[in-house]
Order: structure tokens, then C-alpha cells, then sequence
């Protein structure tokens, strides 16, 4: 499938934007105009609007079987066009065609599981203190709901609360990427082409801000979902709540990773190595702070540092790259600033820390250790494939380190001991814990954080709790 301009989808249709105003898409592994993307003024999102609302009637009325049966269908549809979505996906935001072929691919997992929560929005009978008395609790879903996702996962932050939406009942308008447009316009495409009603599920680009600011205040919303930065989603939940929307905020993260020396040294390096650079480490969940105990430090970073330098960076469409490019010159910019003003505090640059090539946006998998806490790239997400690896001597410690930031989405830990695992996940504050393994974001499984990192979920069944309201109803009969 070439590379195409993205246009909006309302109700039904895929258009230009009223204005005929475009943005340009650009490949940052070349830096080369690629496409366009549609541009949505407010006679746009009115229109979206009306659409949702229209679509929400319809779609609420259809029986929970016949909305699993499309979602399914969606999902095949999915999985059938994968070689084709995933380098689009690939051009658009840099990561390697191995990693987009995944992403496009689990994109069917996810709409298949909220596709059978779909016939499980039980509600419940409450015991009444009387005969003929009858007390019932039902789930209605909220309602239309506006997403707002990020560039580094196009797919997956649209798939998820796409699905649950859909599952619970609710129409959708979805905020995409504008820096990658193409991957979730297919991801619709394949909604609507399963057999979803027009005005369910509507496809808008634009600035963020502006549409942020028209949708979530609009009494057509009822709830609104949202990943990216923690100041960010701070400004929309306080636009949310001063509306009373229903909001899920999956926000930013600093996530530590914990390595006792009891652990299996080489495959926590191998783990994390690979979950640090995967999309080239801008991942929320990306393991960051790799603490490290001083039994094993040395040992932990040669490891780590051995499987950074294998890692091969280039050109996300060539077979034989691991790292694709990062997805736009401010993370370069970021990273680069990051890792001098680590060394300038004193820590040491194992690896990496440089700019890579002379064109696109790509940077080398950096390891830089025995970092201060003072460095900003320790108190501030660094969003792309920069490791820093610190020691710590007891539990106490290094719990009180992981646990030192305001964020809690994602945490790591490898050890041998039962006894550290119980203690780790009980004391460590964050909303996802994975020990001795990747074990995160799959679809069955809730994903989400606590403190600044958001709340709500994105996964499991507790993320469809949140698309819909709980109705109570007594009724005595006459």
C-alpha cells in the first residue's frame, strides 16, 4: 500500500476538511514530505459531533452479540491487512517494519478480547429487605467519548479505547496523531469496513489544543480518554472536570527497573535491553532508571552495554536494522541535552550519546551510569534510547529511589527471592509491576498508573468500567 493523504472520516465518509486546509506528514528516517493530512476546523468537529451523537443512539440499540460480530470482523480485517498498514506505520513514525508488523498485528488481539467483554456488561440483582421487591444495578454506556492518542504507538492508543468504547455501547470521535496519520485512518478503515454504523466511530486531525478545547467542554462528550504528557493531561482533566466528563488519563512515566543481586544478571540485561530500545525508547513504559545493587553493578552494565552495541540503527523499512529513527527533531534535541548535562554531574558515558547520520532523526543506543540524581534525565522522562544506570546497596534504598518521583506508571524487578518479589511489589508505587520478565500491556491485563502518571486503565476488564454508567433501579410491584 503506498503512502497516501489521510483525510477525516465523519459520519460514514472519508473527506477533506471543510477548509481544504492540509499538514504536511514527514518521514523521519529521511526527512522527506511523504503526504498530507486533513486539517479540522470547527465546522468539522460540529459535524463529527452531530455524527456521534446520532451514531451513539444507533449503536447502543444494537444487541451486545451483533457489536462482538463486527469487532470481530474488524479484527480479521486487521490481521488480513497487515502487510500492508505496517509500512505505512513504519514511514510515518521511523520504528523498524519488524516492530509495526506487531503492533498492526496485536491491534486484531485487542479488538477481539473487548469484542467478547461486549457480552459481558453484566449488571446484578441486590438482595431486597422486603417481598416483592426488586433491586437492580445495569451498566448503560456513557456515551460519545473523544480519544486523544500520541505518535509513538498510532495503532495500539487508538485500538484500546476504540474497543472498549465500542464494546461498551458508546460512538467515538478520535483525536489521532497528525505527525501519523496514516496507520490509525486504516485502523478505522477496517471498523467501517466490518459493517460499524456511520457516525459510530469519526477520524478528525488538527491542533491539538484547538479540538481539545471545542470537544471536551461540548454537552455531546460524555467522556473523554487520553495518553501523552503529564502537563498535558493535567490541563485536559481540569477541563474535564470543570464539565463533570468522565476521564482516563494514561500519562508519562520514569519507570525504575530493579536488579538485586540475586537475580539472573544476564537475562535482566537481555530483558531490559530490549524493552529500553524497543521503539527506540519512546515507550511510556520503558524501563529508565536501571537501579541496580552493588554486587552486580559492574556485571549488570557490561551485559547491558554489550547488547547495546549490537543493536543496529537505520532506516526502519531495511531488513536488517533493530532501531529505526526517533519519530521528530525535539526528541533528538532532548536526548542529546539530556545525556551532556548527565555528564556534566559526574556520571559516566558507557555508550553512545551522539547523533547518528546525516539524515532523519536518529540517535545511538546510550548508556550512561553512575548517575547523580541531580541529572535531569533523572527526574524527567527521557522518551527515547537513553539508559541510566545508578546503584543501590538495601531493599529500603533503592525502594525509597524508585518511589522518589511523582510518576507511577510502569516498574521492573529481577531477583531469585520470593521474599524481595512479595516486598517489592507491595512497597513500589506504581500502577504495573512486571518481575523477572516483560510482562505488560497485554490485552486481558489492566494498563495504567497512579500519582502523575494518570488513572483509569487501558486494559483488562477494568478498562471497560469506565464507558459506562452504573444505573440503579427498585422497583415494587402493585
Amino acid at each position: 500500500m503506498a503512502y497516501s493523504n489521510t483525510q477525516l472520516f465523519i459520519g460514514g465518509k472519508w473527506r477533506p476538511a471543510q477548509s481544504g486546509k492540509v499538514l504536511e506528514v514527514l518521514n523521519p528516517a529521511t526527512e522527506e514530505v511523504i503526504g498530507t493530512v486533513a486539517h479540522a476546523g470547527q465546522a468539522d468537529l460540529d459535524e463529527a459531533l452531530a455524527a456521534a451523537a446520532a451514531g451513539f443512539k444507533a449503536w447502543r440499540a444494537i444487541a451486545p452479540f451483533e457489536r462482538c460480530r463486527i469487532m470481530r470482523k474488524a479484527a480479521a480485517i486487521m490481521r488480513e491487512r497487515n502487510e500492508e498498514i505496517a509500512p505505512l506505520l513504519t514511514l510515518e513514525q521511523g520504528k523498524t517494519l519488524a516492530e509495526a508488523k506487531i503492533e498492526a498485528m496485536l491491534a486484531g488481539d485487542v479488538i477481539e478480547w473487548f469484542a467478547e467483554e461486549a457480552k459481558r456488561s453484566y449488571g446484578r440483582i441486590i438482595p431486597a429487605r422486603g417481598p416483592g421487591i426488586y433491586q437492580l444495578a445495569i451498566k448503560e454506556p456513557v456515551g460519545p467519548v473523544a480519544a486523544f492518542t500520541p505518535w509513538n504507538f498510532p495503532i495500539n492508543q487508538v485500538v484500546r479505547k476504540l474497543s472498549a468504547a465500542l464494546a461498551a455501547g458508546c460512538s467515538i470521535i478520535v483525536k489521532a496523531p497528525e505527525e501519523t496519520p496514516a496507520s490509525p485512518a486504516q485502523l478505522i478503515r477496517a471498523f467501517a469496513d466490518a459493517g460499524v454504523p456511520d457516525g459510530v466511530v469519526n477520524l478528525v486531525y488538527g491542533i491539538p489544543a484547538e479540538i481539545s478545547e471545542y470537544l471536551i467542554p461540548h454537552p455531546v462528550i460524555r467522556k473523554i480518554s487520553f495518553t501523552g504528557s503529564t502537563n498535558v493531561g493535567k490541563q485536559l482533566n481540569a477541563l474535564a472536570g470543570l464539565h463533570m466528563k468522565r476521564a482516563t488519563m494514561e500519562l508519562g512515566g520514569h519507570a525504575p527497573a530493579m536488579v538485586f543481586k540475586d537475580a539472573d544478571v544476564a537475562t535482566a540485561a537481555k530483558v531490559l535491553v530490549a524493552a529500553k530500545y524497543r521503539n527506540a525508547g519512546q515507550v511510556c513504559i520503558s524501563p529508565t532508571r536501571m537501579l541496580v545493587q552493588d554486587d552486580v553493578f559492574k556485571e549488570f552494565v557490561d551485559k547491558f552495554v554489550e547488547g547495546a552495541k549490537a543493536i543496529k540503527v537505520g532506516n526502519g523499512m531495511d531488513a536488517d536494522s533493530t532501531m529505526g529513527s526517533l519519530a521528530n527533531p525535539r526528541r533528538v534535541t532532548a536526548i542529546e541535552g539530556m545525556v551532556q548535562d548527565a555528564v556534566s554531574k559526574g556520571a559516566r558515558l558507557e555508550t553512545g550519546g551522539h547523533r547518528f547520520g546525516n539524515k532523519g532523526y536518529f540517535f545511538e543506543p546510550t548508556v550512561v551510569s553512575d548517575v547523580p540524581k541531580t541529572a535531569r534525565a533523572m527526574n524527567e522522562e527521557p522518551f527515547g534510547p537513553l539508559a541510566l544506570i545508578s546503584r543501590f546497596s538495601s531493599l529500603d534504598e533503592v525502594v525509597e529511589e524508585a518511589n522518589r518521583l511523582p510518576f507511577g506508571l510502569a516498574s521492573y524487578a529481577f531477583t531469585s527471592s520470593t521474599k524481595t518479589a512479595t516486598a517489592i511489589g507491595a512497597q513500589v508505587e506504581a500502577g504495573m509491576m512486571s518481575i523477572n520478565a516483560f510482562g505488560l500491556a497485554l490485552p486481558e491485563v489492566p494498563f495504567g498508573g497512579m500519582k502523575d502518571s494518570g488513572y483509569g486503565s487501558e486494559g483488562g476488564t477494568e478498562a471497560m468500567e469506565a464507558y459506562f454508567n452504573t444505573k440503579f433501579i427498585s422497583q415494587t410491584g402493585v
